[in-house]
């Protein structure tokens, strides 16, 4: 069996389905390889929570996205970031940039929800699911032929352009060629819902610690979600803690400043470790998400930089005849660049630093901490890549959420 589309998607999580999504919006003929059976999200949309910068609120707002979310967000009006023994502090609040919010917090299962809904009313989508992707056949015409498995034989897909969304262990970049760096930061996260004293006022809190980051997310269900670093090597402990240890284990890396922590729900681990392509694009091919780079998820810019990626390559298709054409994929990487650095420097900058607990970086971290927490010009400079407006992004990001 074969089949000829104009872009095809392998990988339905989170950037590959809002690509689906865009590209469908233009019209075009997009196929859609996933790995999930129909009536069921992939494993990815879990009870992680998800910040969404401001910027991608507005993008998702405007695809028809965010509206079908079952389960209201919690608003991020104010930023705090801290570290135990150190010196200063930064303190961002929405409201003195003008804003109402600098993004929300959305539940990741119920972001698939909201995601799955608005892929089943796209009217230019083929969805092949559950289905596999097998390599790469030669090339005909000069086209991609993409050979995928569906559970009832093998199919043959033609495109000019794939696009490979397939996470941190893309057998799209592997079929391609195209190596990865990796680094392991030799942490594990834990995440839960917490139920706090305090219900959250839309303050993110960010505590850096000895062990790792531990985050306090404001739900829009009058819990936290809680996001807390530690080291391999005790992950598994942490882990099998019963909830009295685990709360108590929680409020002293955290600390008091939500008040008491009263009970948690189930936790769930993730490793750390950041994959980075070596390059992005191939012939008529590209790399987006995950597959593209895994970042730390301290500054949560994963999804965000992906995204904006996503949207980019939308817009530009939206104006090509060839959708998969050198010009184009060129000019993707030109318009992308900017923003993919700057937001690797930042997110893996923030990591090693924080992360190093060295008595003679102490000085150095605290001033850092004090000079954001006072230097507009800087606060200013943090809160538009927080926001995700910063350079040259989609126009989609730039329209503002009604």
């Amino acid at each position: 069996m074969s089949a000829r589309h104009d872009v095809v998607i392998v990988g339905g999580g989170l950037v590959g389905a809002s690509l689906a999504i865009a590209l469908d919006r233009l019209g075009r003929d997009v196929a859609l390889i996933e790995a999930t059976p129909p009536g069921q999200v992939p494993a990815v949309f879990d009870q992680r929570n998800l910040s969404l910068a401001a910027a991608t609120v507005n993008a998702l707002t405007a695809l028809g996205v965010l509206q079908r979310l079952q389960a209201p967000t919690g608003p991020i009006r104010r930023i705090h970031v801290s570290r135990a023994g150190d010196f200063g502090r930064v303190l961002l609040r929405a409201s003195d940039y003008g804003r109402s919010e600098f993004g929300q917090v959305v539940v990741a299962r119920d972001f698939g929800v909201a995601l799955e809904a608005a892929l089943a009313d796209c009217r230019h989508l083929t969805r092949y699911r559950p289905a596999s992707f097998l390599g790469l056949a030669h090339d005909r015409d000069g086209l991609r032929q993409v050979r995928i498995d569906s559970g009832a034989g093998e199919i043959e897909l033609t495109t000019p352009l794939l696009v490979g969304a397939d996470g941190s262990h893309s057998a799209v970049r592997a079929a391609l060629g195209i190596g990865a760096q990796r680094h392991d930061y030799g942490q594990r996260l834990l995440v839960a819902r917490v139920r706090t004293a305090r219900a959250p006022d839309g303050t993110a809190w960010e505590r850096l610690g000895q062990a790792g980051p531990t985050a306090l997310l404001p739900r829009g269900d009058r819990h936290h979600g809680l996001v807390h670093g530690v080291p391999e090597a005790r992950a598994d402990a942490m882990a099998a803690l019963d909830e009295a240890a685990w709360l108590a284990h929680a409020q002293a890396a955290f600390g008091w400043r939500a008040g008491r922590f009263l009970a948690s729900g189930p936790r769930s681990t993730y490793p750390i470790v950041k994959v980075l392509a070596e390059r992005v694009i191939a012939p008529r091919a590209l790399l987006l998400g995950n597959a593209a780079q895994t970042l730390h998820p301290l500054g949560a810019q994963g999804f965000n930089l992906g995204l904006r990626d996503a949207l980019t390559l939308a817009e530009l298709i939206a104006a090509a005849g060839d959708p998969g054409s050198d010009a184009l994929l060129a000019e993707y990487l030109q318009r992308r660049a900017p923003d993919r650095q700057r937001t690797l420097r930042f997110s893996d900058g923030l990591a090693r630093l924080t992360s190093n607990n060295a008595p003679l970086l102490r000085p150095l971290r605290s001033v850092g901490l004090l000079a954001a927490g006072n230097l507009p010009a800087l606060q200013s400079m943090l809160v538009g890549g927080a926001m995700g407006f910063a350079g040259d992004v989609p126009a989609l990001c730039r329209q503002v959420a009604a």
